[in-house]
C-alpha cells in the first residue's frame, strides 16, 4: 500500500497545481499520511530551479499546521482518532509517556524526540499526536515543528535549487545523515533557550 501511495505522490509533482498539492500533503503527514513531503519538494525542485525558496515555505507552512492539528488531535481527541493513527503504524498505547513529560528532564527529552523526528523519517505525526495527549508545551512544541521541518525543507530545496538533480542521489543517500547533524544543533540551541526561559521565570 505505502509503496503505491509512493508512486502516486512522486506522480503529481508535475500536477500543474503541484505546489497545492505539496502543501496539502506536507499538512496531512504531519498527523496521518506516511509518505514524506520530500517526494515532491525534490522532483519540483529539480523541473523549478529558481523557485526553490517557495517550495520549501509551502512545505514548511503545510507541515507545521499540520502538526498543529495533530497536537489538537492528540489534545481533545486521542482516545477517538489519536489511538487509531497509531494502530495503523503498528504502535502500543503511550499512556505512559505523560508522567515524564511532566519533569524537566522529560521536557528535554521530548524536545530532543521532536527534534530528531522532524528531520528523520522516526514517524513525525506520531509526535504531534502524542506532544498534545501529553500537554506538551505548545510554544515550544511549534518553535521546533518549525524550525526542524523548515531547516529540513529549506535544506533539500536549497541544494537542488542552487546545484541541480546532480545533489538528488547525493541527498537521498545522506539525508539522515545531515538530517541528524542538524536536529543535534536544534536540540542543543532548545536546550539552552529552555534553561534561560526556565530561569527567567523564576
Amino acid at each position: 500500500m505505502f509503496k503505491e501511495l509512493y508512486k502516486k505522490s512522486l506522480n503529481l509533482a508535475g500536477h500543474k497545481s503541484s505546489k497545492s498539492i505539496l502543501g496539502f500533503i506536507a499538512f496531512i503527514e504531519s498527523f496521518i499520511f506516511p509518505i514524506p513531503p520530500d517526494v515532491l519538494i525534490i522532483p519540483m525542485t529539480i523541473a523549478r530551479r529558481q523557485e526553490w525558496l517557495r517550495i520549501a515555505l509551502i512545505a514548511t507552512i503545510g507541515s507545521v499546521l499540520g502538526a498543529c492539528l495533530g497536537y489538537f488531535i492528540g489534545y481533545v481527541f486521542f482516545n477517538e482518532i489519536g489511538l487509531r493513527i497509531f494502530e495503523l503504524y503498528g504502535v502500543d498505547n503511550v499512556s505512559f509517556l505523560k508522567d515524564k513529560v511532566s519533569t524537566e528532564g522529560g521536557v528535554l527529552a521530548w524536545i530532543t524526540l521532536l527534534a530528531i523526528a522532524g528531520f528523520t523519517p522516526v514517524p513525525f505525526k506520531l509526535l504531534t499526536i502524542t506532544s498534545g495527549f501529553v500537554h506538551f508545551n505548545i510554544v515550544y512544541f511549534i518553535i521546533i515543528a518549525t524550525l526542524t521541518r523548515g531547516i529540513r525543507f529549506f535544506l533539500i530545496a536549497f541544494l537542488i535549487g542552487n546545484f541541480g538533480s546532480a545533489m538528488k542521489k547525493i541527498i537521498e543517500k545522506k539525508l539522515i545523515t545531515v538530517s541528524l547533524t542538524a536536529a543535534v544543533i536544534i536540540i542543543i540551541i532548545a536546550y539552552f533557550v529552555y534553561k534561560f526561559l526556565i530561569n527567567f521565570s523564576s
